[in-house]
């Protein structure tokens, strides 16, 4: 429980430009600059609601795909597999990775 009270002062120079920005960016995340400060220390993911959104939505993406793969492993379990299927196959794990790779890149640039 120690390690979760704030008791250690430290003391940061900044620029006036550096001021502002840092004052921006913790408004932007509604948070107060100390809070954006041990946020940016922490590095957790988790903790920006940003990509917490991001993967929400790459994971209900992943559901509605995988259940379009499962129809049509079920059909070919019971022989009625066809050439419609293993292209629309095809085009759900080229649309998976496309999804994966767009997350990848939104997050990767911030």
């Amino acid at each position: 429980m120690a390690d979760k009270i704030h008791c250690v002062k430290k003391t940061l120079r900044l620029t006036p430009a550096e001021s502002r920005l840092l004052s921006e960016k913790a408004e932007a995340f509604h948070m107060n600059e100390a809070e954006y400060l041990r946020l940016l220390i922490s590095q957790t993911p988790n903790d920006y609601p940003e990509i917490r959104q991001e993967l929400k939505q790459l994971i209900n993406e992943i559901n509605h795909i995988g259940v379009n793969i499962n129809q049509i492993v079920h059909h070919h379990n019971y022989e009625l597999y066809s050439k419609e299927d293993r292209q629309q196959l095809i085009a759900y794990m080229k649309k998976l990775n496309n999804t994966v790779k767009e997350v990848v890149v939104r997050l990767g640039n911030q």
